[in-house]
């Protein structure tokens, strides 16, 4: 019930910035994590619109999500990310026109500035936004599930990357403090479900599917027949 209603935001309010290489090298693997997840998003909604996805659209999501992550730190915020939350809400009220999105992106940043808001949401009871991320998070989850169905598992190297993904990402879900021992940046990339899943599947799709030495054998003829044609 007290403070400003209307209030533009400070410039670099926790100060100038510094760098860090340690720091540096932690963000740029959070910044993979997060392209990968803005990645997944964007052919989660594609499919739920009906719209093809090809590489320059994804090229396109990604230069957005970093342009605004570069931008937003000036303000005090933090990285920007395509929250899956939104892909949710999409599947559920069938909204697929990018003309509602983007008047919805300029009536938040409306929003951004007026304090008021955030009291009105801070003082809405947990149990009401518990059972509204209820429905949202599940069809999250089941847009993810729908994706991995279109997995061919007869692979085995694609069965072992979702496999080990979906472990390492379920060990600080299970055991918060499973990863306590470790480095301290070890602990900042590895703390969330989200990053642990998406490196893993990032390691192991390269190694699997990127490194020479682990291709299939049946690949090999298929190439020299692909030169000689």
């Amino acid at each position: 019930g007290h403070g400003a209603w209307v209030q533009f935001p400070s410039f670099f309010a926790f100060g100038m910035p510094t760098f860090e290489l340690s720091a540096i090298i932690s963000m740029l693997i959070v910044t993979l994590v997060i392209m990968t997840e803005t990645t997944a998003d964007i052919i989660a909604v594609g499919e739920i619109v009906g719209t093809k996805v090809d590489s320059e659209r994804i090229s396109n999501g990604l230069r957005a999500d970093m342009f605004s992550s570069a931008v937003a730190p000036i303000f005090g915020s933090f990285m920007q990310s395509a929250f899956a939350q939104n892909v949710g809400l999409v599947a559920i009220t069938g909204i697929k026109s990018r003309f509602v999105v983007a008047a919805g992106g300029m009536i938040l940043v409306v929003l951004g500035l007026l304090p008021i808001m955030g009291r009105l949401i801070a003082a809405i009871p947990v149990p009401v936004l518990g059972g509204a991320g209820l429905v949202l998070f599940g069809t999250v989850a089941a847009s993810g599930i729908r994706t991995l169905a279109k997995i061919d598992y007869n692979e085995q190297k694609n069965l072992i990357i979702v496999a080990t993904s979906i472990a390492a990402g379920m060990i600080p879900i299970i055991d918060y403090s499973f990863y306590a021992n470790f480095p301290k940046w070890f602990q900042t990339l590895f703390h969330s479900g989200i990053s642990s899943t998406c490196l893993m599947a990032i390691l192991l799709n390269i190694l699997f599917n990127h490194l020479q030495m682990f291709k299939s054998k049946t690949e090999v003829p298929e190439k020299i027949a692909e030169t000689l044609h």
